[in-house]
C-alpha cells in the first residue's frame, strides 16, 4: 500500500491552542475543517498524547489559526516539535487571546478563530473536538499553508504524532 496516497488530500497547517487556568498548551495540526455554517462549526483533531489535547478537554474551548505560508520550519518547530509542558511557545513572541482566552500569536496567522467545544469523539490515538465559532477574525491576506507546500516547498517531514503519520 502506498500510504503517500494521503498526502494528496487537500489540508492546511493549523496552530490550535487552549488555555485551563494557569495551564495552556498549542501544537501545530493539519486537521482543521469548517463542518457546518448553521451553527458555524469547526473541528480539530489532536493526538491524546500532546498536552493541547488535554488542555482542550478541560478548558472546553480552543483557538484555531490558519498558518500562513510566511511561516518558516523555526516557526512550524516552535509550535509542533515540542511539548508545552517544556517548553513556553509563547514566550518572546507577540501574543494575543481570543474572546475565550486562549492564547495565539498574530505572526504567520491567515486567521484566527475562537470555538466553544460543543462535542468530542475519541477515534483512538485522537481526539476530534468540534467547536462552535463564537468569534473569527482575519489577521492576514497572506496565503495559507497547505500540507502540501510545507511537504514540497519547506521539505518538512511528518511527526509521529500527526493524525496523518503512517510508519514507513
Amino acid at each position: 500500500m502506498d500510504t503517500k496516497a494521503l498526502f494528496k488530500f487537500s489540508s492546511g497547517l493549523y496552530v490550535v491552542s487552549a488555555k485551563d487556568g494557569d495551564d495552556y498548551g498549542a501544537c501545530v495540526i493539519n486537521t482543521g475543517l469548517q463542518l457546518t455554517s448553521e451553527p458555524l462549526q469547526v473541528q480539530v483533531v489532536v493526538n491524546k498524547q500532546n498536552h493541547t489535547e488535554g488542555v482542550i478537554e478541560r478548558a472546553g474551548h480552543f483557538a484555531l489559526c490558519a498558518i500562513t505560508e510566511e511561516a518558516d520550519m523555526p516557526y512550524i518547530g516552535r509550535f509542533g516539535f515540542r511539548t508545552s509542558t517544556a517548553f513556553d511557545k509563547f514566550a518572546g513572541i507577540e501574543c494575543a487571546e481570543t474572546v475565550l482566552g486562549d492564547p495565539y500569536t498574530p505572526a504567520c496567522a491567515a486567521c484566527v478563530i475562537a470555538c466553544k467545544v460543543v462535542q468530542t469523539l475519541d477515534v483512538g490515538t485522537h481526539m476530534i473536538f468540534v467547536g462552535e465559532v463564537k468569534d473569527a477574525e482575519v489577521l492576514s491576506d497572506a496565503a495559507p499553508m497547505t500540507y502540501a507546500y510545507y511537504h514540497s516547498t519547506l521539505k518538512g517531514k511528518t511527526p509521529p504524532k500527526a493524525s496523518s503519520y503512517v510508519a514507513e
